[in-house]
This record gives structure tokens, C-alpha cells and sequence, in this order.
């Protein structure tokens, strides 16, 4: 309901939908077996920045789409900052949506399904045909130099080697809503997975996919808005300290000091480096004889000096 307060809040000022924050349509609370939801409606969007990051083969995006999307995160930064005293506390590529997909046959507007699929009871629908789904998959190009392969063998014996230890740390970092906090472990092996990949496709394929891959990008509507606010806060109502995204989270958090609007700043700057050069900035592993917090404080001070 405090997500819900906020986003009313969001809603009523504004009104002409210029500030890059998803709207709120309506709520309501749905009884079943297991007890009563509350469920929100919300504006359609498109695709997150992960998957912008992922069209671009994680080489990074041309630095003038850049600008245009970091402009329109800014501007939803700033309406939640400095009009309404909000801070999202989760600012990340998957929260970052698109207001349209990036393949146009992807949207399901344009697709002729009903809003409201019919049930077997329902009689007088008339029943759709069964379309086949197209399956999504991303192919990635094999012309890598050798330092960037020898980096991406060493991401995989760190990720390789630290997973028993991110599972078992996992349980031990609650979100103020109950929910785990999405660590992005999983994304790292995924980003070493996918460039691995390359040397398993053929050249042709692989050429005529990436050409495709980057004309869509090329073509997407950059406009985006700032989703997802069941960890938002008010700078004068603040429910939680453990707070944001590991590879997003700013000093402050990490040292278990006070935060502020600055918070959603620093995990800005970071997507900015993530969509130029389609790598995280900071994505600490835990050693033997170091936590996860040490080594990030070490990459943020070696990144400084």
C-alpha cells in the first residue's frame, strides 16, 4: 500500500505524462485460496535496458542513444527528487523500461490478441487460433581479440568459483518488501555464457543476425520510463538502510551510513557506464579472506585515485 501511496502521488503530478515515470492505472484486491492481493494496473512498456544491453552483443550502445535514454531517466530523477521527495532506492537496467519494444513484431498491442484471453466457460468468445510463439534468442559475433577472451575465461572461473558462495550469501540480504534483493550473479555468468557462445555460430548466421540486432536498436524509440517502486521511499520516510542493487549500490549504503536522493545518482552513473560499454562497473565477488563489501569498497577507491 505504500508503493501504491507513492505512485498515486507520482500519478497526480502528472498529468500530461511528460516526467518518464511509469503511470499507475488503477488497483484492487482479488480474493483467493490463499488469502487477499492487492494487484496494480499499469501503463503497457516495452523492454528494459538489460535487454538493450543484450541487442547490443554487451559491446555497449552508440554514445549518442546513450544521451537520449540518460536523458529521459534524469528527467524521471529529478520530477521524484526534487518535485516529490522520492527516492526509487532501485535504479537498474531492468528497471529502466522503454515505452515501446525493441522489435515491433514483439508488441502485443499490434498482435490482434484480446485483452482478455477467453476461458473454457466462456462460450461466447470465440476461440483464437493456436499461434506458433516465436522463440527468443539472442546470437552473439565471434570476432573477439584474445585479451577479450582471456578476460571472459577469467570472469568464468570467478563466477564458477564464487556461486556456492553468492548462494548461501543471497539469504542474508532482504528487500524492505520481504522479496530477496536481485543479486545479478545470475547476469554476470549469463554476460560470460552469451560471449561464449560466439564461437558456436557461423560466421554467416552470425553477420546477417547482428546486422539485424543492430538495425532494430538503431530504430527503437528511445524514450524510457522509471519502473518498479515497492523499495521507494520518501527522503523524510525511509523504511529501510539496506537498500538498491549490489552492483548499483553506492558507498554510503554499503558503510551502513545515511542516504539520500544521491543514492538513485550513483547507481544512474553506473547504468551510464553499463550502456556504453555493456559491462557493469562494479560487480564485487567475495575471496577467502574477503566479503563482498571490502572488495567493493576496494574497486570504488581504486576506481577514484
Amino acid at each position: 500500500m505504500d508503493e501504491i501511496k507513492i505512485l498515486k502521488q507520482i500519478a497526480e503530478g502528472d498529468a500530461e505524462d511528460k516526467k518518464c515515470v511509469v503511470k499507475l492505472l488503477d488497483h484492487f484486491k482479488h480474493a483467493g485460496p490463499n488469502g487477499q492481493h492487492v494487484c496494480m494496473v499499469f501503463e503497457y512498456l516495452g523492454d528494459n535496458l538489460l535487454s538493450v544491453i543484450k541487442y547490443s552483443d554487451y559491446r555497449g550502445v552508440p554514445l549518442h542513444m546513450v544521451k537520449e535514454i540518460c536523458f529521459h531517466i534524469l528527467v524521471g530523477l529529478d520530477y521524484l527528487h526534487r518535485e516529490l521527495s522520492i527516492i526509487h532506492t532501485d535504479i537498474k537496467p531492468e528497471n529502466i523500461l522503454l515505452c515501446s519494444t525493441i522489435d515491433p513484431e514483439a508488441d502485443a498491442r499490434k498482435s490482434g490478441i484480446p485483452l482478455v484471453l477467453p476461458t473454457v466457460k466462456d462460450k461466447a468468445v470465440p476461440e483464437r487460433p493456436v499461434e506458433k510463439e516465436k522463440p527468443k534468442s539472442y546470437t552473439y559475433s565471434a570476432d573477439l581479440t584474445k585479451n577479450q577472451k582471456k578476460k571472459i575465461r577469467k570472469k568464468a572461473k570467478k563466477v564458477e568459483g564464487s556461486e556456492e558462495n553468492e548462494r548461501d550469501s543471497s539469504n542474508s540480504e532482504a528487500r524492505p518488501n520481504g522479496n530477496a534483493t536481485v543479486e545479478r550473479l545470475e547476469e554476470s555468468s549469463e554476460r560470460v555464457k552469451d560471449a561464449e557462445n560466439v564461437s558456436q555460430k557461423s560466421r554467416g548466421n552470425r553477420r546477417g543476425s547482428q546486422s539485424t540486432r543492430q538495425k532494430l536498436l538503431a530504430d527503437v524509440d528511445r524514450k524510457c520510463k522509471l519502473v518498479d517502486f515497492g523499495n521507494a521511499c520518501w527522503t523524510y520516510k525511509q523504511f529501510t538502510s539496506d537498500i538498491q542493487t549490489r552492483q548499483y549500490r553506492c558507498p554510503e549504503v554499503v558503510l551502513g551510513s545515511k542516504y539520500s536522493t544521491s543514492a538513485d545518482m550513483w547507481s544512474f552513473a553506473c547504468i551510464c557506464f553499463e550502456l556504453a560499454t555493456g559491462d557493469v562497473l562494479f560487480d564485487p565477488h567475495s575471496g577467502e579472506n574477503f566479503e563482498r563489501d571490502e572488495v567493493y569498497i576496494s574497486y570504488v577507491i581504486s576506481h577514484t585515485l
